[in-house]
């Protein structure tokens, strides 16, 4: 999701890779670190709240808070075929009537979004270009959680991205990864009126850190 890139976004993330991540979340359920996001929302509390999902995929995390008591969530994500695939598995699960989904770029949509008690980017920062302007639009609309998952600031996990990025770009892929200061994002979040609550590695690779109004 970016400026631009509501096509690229569209392009990568395609039907056959929506449909595959569809097929292993209903057979296995979220993965480690959306489970790990999910538990510390839960425990913070999510009864009668609402719920955006910015570039949600298959909507994994919009479920699950459905299932736990959120009132209704909304996703938004550049990509058709998986916000195909995370309306098809709302309609399965009977939440239909609570969810709302909307195809774009959040950057550009943010003004006609309404704000939400819970806001959630699970690995989204990472490969948005403009991620600042991303991160303070969506800080914005997060009534009381910010949650999100990005890539922990380590070398390690640098080389692994630089070599991710190598790959895209022999293959032309038009998306890129990044690895942003976890200070950088916590500047952001505390200029947007949020405090760090929660912090927690999961695996070599992920940080989940879930912020919350002051």
């Amino acid at each position: 999701m970016a400026t631009t890139s509501t096509s690229q976004f569209g392009q990568f993330y395609g039907e056959s890779m929506a449909a595959s991540d569809l097929r292993r979340y209903q057979r296995k359920g979220p993965r480690p670190w959306t489970r790990t996001l999910l538990k510390a929302l839960i425990t913070e509390g999510v009864e009668g709240a609402t719920l955006l999902d910015i570039g949600g995929g298959i909507g994994a995390i919009q479920h699950e808070l459905l299932a736990a008591g959120v009132s209704h969530a909304t996703g938004v994500d550049a990509s058709a075929p998986y916000l195909a695939a995370a309306q098809e598995e709302s309609i399965r699960r009977g939440d239909a009537s609570r969810t709302t989904f909307l195809h774009g770029d959040f950057v550009e949509l943010a003004e006609s979004v309404p704000p939400a008690d819970i806001v959630t980017l699970d690995r989204v920062l990472n490969v948005y270009p403009e991620w600042e302007r991303l991160a303070a639009l969506s800080a914005q609309h997060a009534r009381r959680l910010y949650g999100l998952v990005y890539p922990r600031d380590r070398r390690s996990v640098r080389f692994v991205i630089f070599l991710m990025n190598l790959v895209l770009r022999l293959r032309r892929q038009p998306i890129r990864a990044r690895v942003h200061p976890p200070e950088a994002i916590g500047r952001i979040a505390s200029d947007n009126g949020l405090r760090l609550h929660v912090s927690q590695a999961v695996g070599p690779v992920w940080q989940v850190s879930i912020y919350r109004r002051i």
